[in-house]
C-alpha cells in the first residue's frame, strides 16, 4: 500500500511522541520526506527550532548550581547545545505537569530515584535509554543500577548521585554524644519543643516514626503507633521545612536546633562554618538520584548530556559542588579525599551499609498514607 507523504510525516511525528524515535532520527527523517515534497507540518517549525536545546528540571538552589557551573556550561561550551533549566520543590508536582504537557516539554529530570521512578514507569513517561550511547555507566555502582533495571530492564534513567535524610543538630546545644545516644529520638525530645524541624513529605514522617517505634520501614506492622509518633513531632516542631533552601536557612539561623536533613545541605552548611553536626542513626532514610530521561525527548541529545555528566571530571566536580556523592564506582574511578568525606558516602561500592525504600511497597501505600499524613500535618 503506498501512503502519501503527508501521512508519512504523520505516522514519523507519532512515532516520535510515543517515544519510538529519537529526536535526530526524526528529524532526519522528517526534513528529507518534507522536502523532497514541499510540505511543512504544523508541528515541524517547533520541532527542528528546539534541536539545539534540551530541557532539564531539577531542585534549584546549591545542587543545581553545581550542575550548571561544572556540566552544563561546559557541555553547551563543547557541543554549542543548550541546556533550558526549570525547578521544582515537589517532584509529584512535576510529575502532574508532566502529565498535562505535551511529549516532549519536559526532557531530563533529576529526579529522586526508584521511589519516583515507579511513578513514571506507572504513568507512562518513561522512554527507553539506548545504554551504547551513554559508553560512562560503566564506570556506575551496579548497585545503583540494579533497583532501575528490576522495574524496567530497558532503562529510562541513569543514577547519578545518592545520600541520606539523617538528623541534624546544632552542636552549640546538642552534643555529639548525646545525639549519637538518642538518634531518631532526638526529633521526640520535648526539651527541645518549639526547636524541632522536619521535612515536609509523607515518606520521612513515616520513615522516622518507624525508627522511633523500633519498626522495619519497608514492613510496617503498626500503623496507628506510627500516626502517633508522627503527631509527637508536629506538636513538637517550630516548622516542617519544604525545601533545602528553607532547610538551611531555618539551622544557620539557629530557628530550629534539630530536624531531619539531607546530608548534602548539610555539608554544605558545615562548608559555611555553620555549627552544625550530622547523624545517621541506624536504619536512617537513604536514597539516591538519577538523570531521567522522559517520553518524547531528543534521546540522542539527553543521552550525550548525560553520558557527559558522567565522566568522571564532570560528575567529581559536581559531588563536591553539590556535597552529594557521585554513583561512579570508587572501586573503578579515583574519587577526591573531599568526596570521600562526604556523609553518606560508601567507600566499598556495595551500597549494602544504606537503607533504601522498597519502591513497590511504598507504592502500593502512598495514596493511603498521603492521605493520612496531609490530615494530621493540617492537625488532626
Amino acid at each position: 500500500m503506498k501512503i502519501t507523504t503527508t501521512n508519512r510525516l504523520e505516522r514519523l511525528h507519532d512515532r516520535y511522541a510515543n517515544g519510538d524515535l529519537s529526536r535526530r532520527t526524526f528529524l532526519t527523517l522528517t526534513a528529507a520526506a518534507a522536502a523532497s515534497a514541499g510540505l511543512s507540518m504544523p508541528w515541524m517549525g517547533r520541532a527542528l527550532a528546539a534541536v539545539q536545546e534540551v530541557r532539564f528540571d531539577g531542585w534549584g538552589g546549591t545542587v543545581q548550581d553545581a550542575i550548571d557551573k561544572f556540566a552544563f556550561q561546559p557541555y553547551t561550551a563543547k557541543t554549542k547545545i543548550k541546556v533550558v533549566q526549570g525547578t521544582f520543590g515537589d517532584e509529584d508536582e512535576i510529575i502532574t505537569k508532566i502529565k498535562t504537557a505535551k511529549p516532549g516539554d519536559y526532557q531530563v529530570i533529576h529526579s529522586s530515584g526508584v521511589n519516583y521512578y515507579i511513578k513514571y514507569v506507572n504513568g507512562g513517561l518513561t522512554s527507553e535509554i539506548n545504554e551504547a550511547n551513554i559508553p560512562n555507566m560503566a564506570n556506575v555502582l551496579q548497585p545503583m543500577i540494579e533497583p532501575f533495571r528490576k522495574l524496567t530492564p530497558k532503562l529510562s534513567a541513569v543514577p547519578y548521585d545518592y545520600g541520606t535524610t539523617g538528623i541534624a543538630y546544632n552542636t552549640k546545644v546538642i552534643s555529639p554524644e548525646e545525639a549519637k545516644e538518642k538518634g531518631a529520638g532526638l526529633l521526640l525530645d520535648k526539651k527541645y519543643a518549639g526547636k524541632v524541624g522536619g521535612y515536609s513529605d509523607m515518606t520521612t514522617r513515616v520513615w522516622y516514626a518507624a525508627l522511633a517505634t523500633g519498626q522495619d520501614p519497608n514492613n510496617l506492622k503498626d500503623m496507628d503507633a506510627i500516626w502517633a509518633k508522627v503527631r509527637e513531632t508536629r506538636d513538637l516542631a517550630k516548622k516542617f521545612w519544604s525545601s533545602g533552601a528553607e532547610l538551611m536557612d531555618l539551622l544557620s539561623k539557629g530557628e530550629i536546633v534539630v530536624t531531619d536533613a539531607w546530608s548534602g545541605r548539610v555539608a554544605a552548611l558545615q562548608d559555611q562554618g555553620h555549627p552544625i553536626g550530622y547523624l545517621d542513626p541506624a536504619g536512617s532514610y537513604a536514597w539516591m538520584e538519577d538523570m531521567l530521561i522522559l517520553k518524547g525527548s531528543p534521546m540522542a541529545e539527553c543521552e550525550e548530556l548525560i553520558n557527559f555528566m558522567l565522566d568522571p571530571a564532570t560528575s567529581i566536580a559536581v559531588a563536591e559542588g553539590q556535597s552529594y556523592p557521585p554513583s561512579l564506582d570508587p572501586n573503578k574511578v579515583k574519587l577526591t579525599e573531599k568526596i570521600e568525606k562526604l556523609p553518606a558516602f560508601d567507600k566499598t561500592g556495595t551500597m549494602k551499609s544504606l537503607t533504601f525504600a522498597d519502591p513497590t511497597y511504598w507504592a502500593t501505600n502512598e495514596d493511603a498514607w498521603t492521605k493520612q499524613w496531609n490530615r494530621i500535618s493540617k492537625g488532626a
